[in-house]
C-alpha cells in the first residue's frame, strides 16, 4: 500500500494537487488537519471533493484552525478518522482532530481527557489489525515532533500516552509547523512532515514493514 500524506493545507488547496502530481500514483490519500484557516464547512468541503479524484481513498482529521462543524462535515462526507477507524485489508486507520488546550484559544480545541477519548474510540475499531497507522494532528508530547521555536514542547499528553500504551506502528501527524522530523516512542514511529504551505509532506510504503520518505 501506497500512502500520501499532508497536514497543514491552511486552505492552499492547489498545494494538494501539486503534491499529489510529484507524489504519483498512492493508494490512500491522508489530510491530516488544519485543512482550512478558520473556514466554513462548504469550504472545506469543496477542498475534500476536489481531492477526492487524486487516490481511491481520502482520509481526513479536522486540526485546530478548522472547527466542530468541520470535524462534523468530514464525518457526513465520510471520510473522517476522528474517533474513527478504517481497515484496509489488514491495515487500520484511526486518528483524532484538533489539538489540546492552549494559551492562544484557537477555533477547535480540546481537553487531553477528551482527546483521549476520542482516540481510544477509533482505536477499537482496529485493534486486531496487522498494522495500525494512528493520525492525531497534534504531536505527542516531548518528542522531535512537538517542539515550537522557544524549544518548548506543546504536543498532547493523551497522544503520548496512548502511543506508549499500545505501540501503533506508525503515527502521522504535524500541528507544530517548525518541528519537521521524527522520532520514536517505543517501537511507534511518530513523523510530522512539516506544513503542506511550505511544500513538505510524505509518502509511506506498507508492505512487510513501514518505509517513510519525508519531501
Amino acid at each position: 500500500m501506497r500512502i500520501a500524506y499532508v497536514v497543514d493545507v491552511h486552505e492552499q488547496f492547489a498545494a494538494v494537487n501539486r503534491a499529489m502530481e510529484r507524489i504519483g500514483a498512492a493508494d490512500v490519500l491522508i489530510i491530516g488537519g488544519d485543512i482550512t484557516h478558520r473556514g466554513t464547512p462548504e469550504r472545506l468541503q469543496a477542498g475534500i471533493e476536489s481531492w477526492q479524484p487524486l487516490a481511491p481513498r481520502l482520509l481526513a482529521v479536522a486540526g485546530n484552525m478548522d472547527s466542530l462543524a468541520l470535524d462534523a462535515r468530514l464525518a457526513s462526507l465520510g471520510v473522517s478518522l476522528d474517533s474513527r477507524g478504517v481497515v484496509m485489508g489488514d491495515i487500520g486507520f484511526f486518528g483524532v482532530s484538533a489539538a489540546p488546550k492552549s494559551p492562544l484559544h484557537l477555533p477547535y480545541e480540546l481537553t487531553e481527557e477528551e482527546i483521549a477519548a476520542r482516540i481510544e474510540a477509533g482505536f477499537v475499531q482496529v485493534k486486531q489489525c496487522r498494522m495500525k497507522i494512528f493520525c492525531p494532528h497534534a504531536p505527542p508530547r516531548d518528542t522531535a515532533c512537538d517542539r515550537i521555536h522557544s524549544g518548548l514542547h506543546v504536543g498532547s499528553t493523551a497522544v503520548r500516552a496512548f502511543i506508549e500504551r499500545e505501540q501503533p506502528d506508525l503515527a502521522l501527524c504535524g500541528h507544530i509547523h517548525e518541528s519537521r522530523g521524527e522520532d520514536r516512542i517505543g517501537r511507534s514511529r511518530i513523523v510530522n512532515p512539516g506544513p503542506l504551505t511550505e511544500g513538505r509532506y510524505a509518502v509511506v510504503e506498507i508492505g512487510g514493514g513501514i518505509d517513510v520518505m519525508l519531501y
